[in-house]
């Protein structure tokens, strides 16, 4: 089974496209882009175990269910943050982390700056959030990191990916699940995707 999953829904297809327009001002961008992962959260959380729990409605007692894993949302700074409400909207339980990232402007890789958990992110399921899935870097980054924190299961969530960066990810940790909204063209030769939606940071703050 392919760990890649890319959403196609007219809700996400219509929203991708307000976001992809360079015409689209910060806070119409901003407000889009939670939606969207509003939207992917209802796919990237079809499969989470669930435990049951006895309770008691105004007529009677039943069982119910609720989520049996911890689940902690960890954005990838600084655009990751843009998609961290509109998940966290629909499991208000989960906790949240942080993973900063640069590039290092001689070896190009990705280094890291600040990385903060909760306690419970051993026996979680990390949410790994960026908006944008362009060389992988800071993704298998990001990923080698919360391995070390020892997370019970990492799934990718992002809005638009590249197929170089899907095919890097895959290979570096093949068992990690990819969900994204589309899979564009290309990379450019400036490391952007194509035709992508720009610099996700700087459209989500406003420091284009």
């Amino acid at each position: 089974m392919s760990q890649v999953h890319i959403l196609k829904h007219p809700l996400i297809d219509h929203k991708l496209t307000i976001i992809r327009n360079k015409e689209t001002k910060t806070k119409e961008f901003r407000e889009t882009v939670s939606e969207i992962a509003a939207l992917l959260t209802y796919e990237i959380t079809r499969n989470l175990s669930l435990k049951e729990k006895e309770i008691e409605t105004p007529v009677s007692k039943t069982l119910g269910f609720e989520l049996k894993d911890e689940v902690v949302i960890v954005p990838i700074l600084r655009a990751g943050l843009g998609m961290v409400d509109g998940i966290h909207n629909l499991i208000p339980s989960a906790k949240i982390g942080h993973i900063g990232l640069y590039r290092d402007e001689k070896t190009l890789e990705a280094k890291e700056y600040y990385a903060k958990f909760p306690l419970e992110i051993e026996n979680s399921i990390v949410l790994l959030i960026d908006p944008m899935l362009a060389t992988g870097n800071s993704t298998i980054k990001a990923i080698e990191i919360l391995k070390e924190k020892k997370a019970k299961e990492i799934i990718f969530v992002g809005l638009v990916g590249s197929p170089e960066g899907v095919e890097k990810l895959q290979k570096a940790y093949p068992e990690t699940k990819i969900y994204l909204a589309a899979l564009d063209e290309k990379l450019n030769e400036n490391g952007y995707i194509v035709p992508g939606l720009g610099d996700a940071g700087d459209r989500l703050f406003g420091t284009k």
